[in-house]
């Protein structure tokens, strides 16, 4: 019989057992009747051969028994029943911890997919990731630097580049866009997943005079771009124009090195000057960043040693990757650059760059919400067992022993954290999701994997076995200590003695404390986020619809160029709601940015942020025209280079006087030679790169006057009135004319700029309104405790009470005698808040914008907020225990 039959059918073994029992006395009684015993006479008789029947049932059903389990299953049977007769009390616990362990297990998921979740591929742990100190650029490499490092195997079996690139197909609606990436020689090597079908780019492929541009797919492309074609090997297709042989396919659980990425096809690095024309990257040198460099390292090669070995190439390896001594990277020069290594495991990640610290410290702040969570259960289970004091006392004198009984009252908790626990894993996904679409909204080509793995549930399973340790532990050994004949006492006596604990009251102040900082940290996140939103953005996001025009594979260029995309800005105007029309080649707060160098006669250069936009852009984005004109599609090569300063730049270049009408100069460093530009006006200032930074001085330059190759532009359309109602049909009619004139570009993408102005802070906005959610529930839980405990501790005081005002007591009297035991706990525990919460917000300081950690305003406004919830939450059991009858609670003592 195995151990599954003896635990579940316990009650038929027993029943069957005692039917055994029962059939051995009537065969023995049967026996004493043939030999002539009177029937009563045989029973005895029988009785007293067979011995203690009882005795021998219970020995026998020992034979199936395991204690422990027994006692576990028992205990679990009480705990429920418990519960059920207290459905309120359940509900609140389990929605509590279900806060708690949620928000903290959909946090950690968040930090699993960013730092934790290795790649799918054979001995990720080997994986390193390589990056430039000091620099700005830290993850950008040039492919100079590269092809030197590439020679490097004393400590990397195989060092391996990679970088995205969006390339165009032909698809059944027209040009798509699909997320592809050129990788080097030893990319797949590296990464050692064997292809699903044909095989993997080799070095060969990324060789001059390689026999064919070789491609590698995904099996997601595989499938549905080509249904899954099983002769796909030896398949062509155009990316971009130029034409690929598929050389495999790989498997679908192959993502590459990039973790926020899908890619679906891989090309050599070699062939990015065909696929990427007109720009030339390769040609670039080392002027131009733009791949990822990641190795594997040798077995038994540490971290340590890789970045010592790393740090002793570093020199000769820059010397001879940049020949030129006076080159530097934002004023960093080669010779003070070095390599470090860090752990590639879980591949390169644009989002752990731009979030990881935000995330840290929202988790930081679930895990205060947990930990509050957890003290207010203890609370509240500290006073609920005051109301089993009687039956503990019982079992403690009829023979129970402590250990057994502290190992009931932990069932308790222990069933509370495991029905929490399992609600918190089943809403984590969804908030996981729902963080995820904020982090990386109107960015449709990342991608982040917050599914729960191994590393999920053994979160969650600890801070179960945390949350029941310290929800139970501490009213499990309060419960069962003290006298005895105390326990048995009930009524005022035992109240007396329950308002002389210490405990309880230190709980409650400590969780009003968290409390404390957890709402002035949300008070002081969200001042920052307002306070960003209202710093000026020099331009009016409102109304604006912004559709990315991509020319790079079409024929035009030039003039030509020009006159199209004039053409679709004049048909763009005459849609309906559209205001005025213009383009962009960056747009504010994109992302994206481009920076050169402008100096006076003689002088010396003076970085600016630069911009190339059409006639009526400073119009469609509301940016005021200070002095001087606009520029106009007559402002051709011809008619002289024209050039537009903002305010800053002006001051900057002209600090004396009028900028309008004078010259500003440009070396071009390509064709060797000056470019002389005329200021036609001055405009306000506006935010650039990002909301946090200071105004930067700019220099917008006319679409007109382009010199790059087919250069790609964004359209601003400003829509009158509201941009909700119109935006969709609005793109529709873009759509189709962007179809009729420029067939051979990709259907533009759309956004709206206020959306992109939110994008740009959406690392602040997710902490702020967590940590407005988390102040929410905090003081919530806060309020419940509060309330729960002085609600038990009144229920106690029933009797006292009723003597009180039978003799005299007036109700108002009783109210106060009532509402000041929590008023206390909750005013020290208010001060010893304000106190941590002043220490704790220097952690907040580099998160915070135009705002003081010591904020006195947010820090009033938070001590109010908690003291009115905590007055609130003591006042109504305070009125409650006013309002009771004396004769009916005489009659409970």
């Amino acid at each position: 019989m195995n151990l599954l039959q003896r635990i579940f059918r316990r009650r038929d073994l027993y029943s069957d057992l005692a039917e055994e029992m029962r059939e051995h006395l009537e065969e023995k009684a049967e026996q004493f009747v043939r030999e002539g015993m009177r029937r009563e006479e045989a029973e005895h008789a029988a009785r007293r051969a067979f011995g203690n029947a009882a005795l021998m049932e219970e020995r026998g059903r020992q034979t199936w028994q395991w204690p422990r389990i027994e006692n576990l299953l028992r205990d679990l049977s009480f705990s429920a029943r418990l519960l059920r007769r207290s459905p309120g009390f359940a509900i609140v616990a389990i929605l509590t911890l279900t806060l708690g362990v949620g928000a903290n297990t959909a946090v950690f998921s968040l930090l699993n997919a960013l730092l934790l979740r290795p790649l799918p591929v054979p001995d990720a742990h080997q994986l390193v990731l390589l990056r430039i100190e000091p620099t700005s650029f830290h993850y950008s490499f040039s492919l100079p630097l590269f092809r030197e490092l590439e020679k490097h195997h004393e400590v990397f079996s195989s060092v391996f580049a990679f970088t995205g690139h969006r390339f165009q197909i032909r698809g059944r609606k027209g040009n798509e866009t699909v997320l592809g990436g050129f990788v080097s020689g030893r990319f797949f090597e590296a990464l050692g997943t064997p292809p699903e079908r044909g095989r993997y780019l080799t070095p060969d492929d990324n060789r001059k005079g390689a026999n064919e541009n070789a491609a590698v797919i995904s099996d997601d492309f595989w499938k549905t771009r080509f249904n899954g074609d099983p002769g796909i090997i030896g398949r062509k297709t155009m990316l971009d124009g130029v034409p690929f042989t598929v050389v495999g396919v790989m498997p679908a659980s192959f993502i590459g090195a990039d973790a926020n990425s899908h890619t679906q096809i891989y090309v050599p690095v070699i062939t990015e000057p065909l696929v990427n024309a007109p720009y030339n990257m390769t040609e670039g040198g080392y002027h131009s960043w733009w791949l990822r460099v990641a190795a594997r390292l040798k077995p038994g090669i540490s971290m340590a040693q890789a970045n010592a070995l790393l740090r002793s190439i570093s020199g000769p390896t820059f010397k001879e990757a940049i020949p030129d001594p006076k080159w530097t990277l934002n004023g960093a020069k080669p010779e003070s650059m070095y390599f470090a290594a860090e752990p590639g495991a879980a591949g390169y990640s644009f989002l752990r760059i731009h979030y990881r610290d935000p995330l840290l410290l929202t988790f930081a702040l679930c895990a205060v919400v947990l930990l509050l969570a957890c003290i207010n259960l203890a609370s509240l289970l500290l006073a609920r067992a005051t109301l089993r004091q009687r039956e503990i006392a019982t079992r403690l004198a009829i023979g129970a022993t402590r250990r057994r009984l502290i190992q009931q009252l932990l069932i308790d908790s222990l069933l509370l954290t495991l029905l929490g626990t399992a609600a918190g894993l089943a809403v984590a996904p969804l908030v996981s999701r729902a963080l995820v679409a904020m982090l990386v909204h109107g960015q449709s080509f990342l991608y982040l994997d917050t599914s729960i793995d191994w590393r999920v549930f053994l979160f969650a399973a600890i801070a179960a076995v945390l949350s029941t340790m310290l929800i139970g532990l501490l009213p499990a050994w309060q419960a069962t200590a003290g006298d005895l004949n105390q326990h048995m006492k009930d009524g005022s006596q035992a109240a007396r003695g329950e308002r002389r604990k210490v405990l309880p009251k230190i709980l409650l102040a400590t969780e009003v404390a968290l409390a404390m900082v957890l709402v002035s940290g949300a008070g002081l996140l969200s001042t920052s986020l307002m306070r960003l939103y209202r710093s000026g953005l020099g331009f009016d996001p409102r109304g604006v619809l912004l559709a990315d025009l991509d020319m790079e594979k079409q024929a035009l260029d030039g003039e030509p160029l020009v006159r199209l995309y004039r053409d679709l800005a004049d048909r763009f105007a005459h849609q309906p709601g559209v205001s005025s029309v213009s383009l962009s080649g960056v747009t504010p707060l994109s992302g994206s940015s481009w920076t050169g160098d402008l100096h006076l006669p003689g002088g010396v250069d003076r970085e600016m942020y630069e911009s190339r936009v059409a006639p009526d852009y400073f119009r469609s984005m509301r940016i005021s025209m200070l002095a001087g004109r606009d520029f106009t599609w007559s402002d051709t090569p011809g008619s002289g280079l024209k050039v537009i300063l903002n305010e800053a730049a002006a001051k900057i270049l002209f600090p004396s006087g009028d900028a309008v009408g004078k010259q500003v100069r440009e070396t071009d460093e390509d064709k060797k030679k000056e470019n002389v530009y005329e200021v036609v006006a001055v405009v306000g200032d506006t935010k650039y790169t990002a909301l946090r930074d200071a105004i930067p001085p700019m220099a917008y330059f006319a679409v007109t006057q382009a010199t790059e190759k087919k250069p790609s532009y964004t359209a601003i359309l400003r829509v009158s009135g509201s941009l909700s109602g119109q935006a969709a049909p609005l793109a529709a009619s873009l759509r189709r004319i962007v179809a009729e004139v420029a067939p051979e570009i990709p259907t533009p993408s759309f956004s709206n700029l206020e959306g992109q102005v939110d994008d740009s802070i959406a690392a602040e906005r997710v902490m702020a309104l967590l940590a407005v959610f988390f102040a929410v529930s905090a003081l919530l839980v806060t309020a419940i405790g509060l309330y729960g405990v002085l609600s038990y501790s009144a229920a106690r005081r029933t009797s006292e009470i009723g003597i009180r005002m039978a003799l005299g007591a007036e109700r108002g009297q009783v109210i106060s005698l009532v509402f000041c035991e929590n008023a206390w706990i909750a005013a020290a525990g208010s001060a010893l808040g304000l106190l941590v919460a002043v220490l704790a917000s220097r952690a907040l300081k580099t998160f915070l914008y135009g705002t003081s950690p010591r904020d006195p305003w947010v820090m009033t406004l938070s001590l109010a907020a908690l003291c009115l919830i905590a007055a609130v939450a003591s006042l109504i059991p305070a009125i409650r225990a006013a309002s009771v009858d004396p004769m009916k609670a005489l009659r409970t003592e």
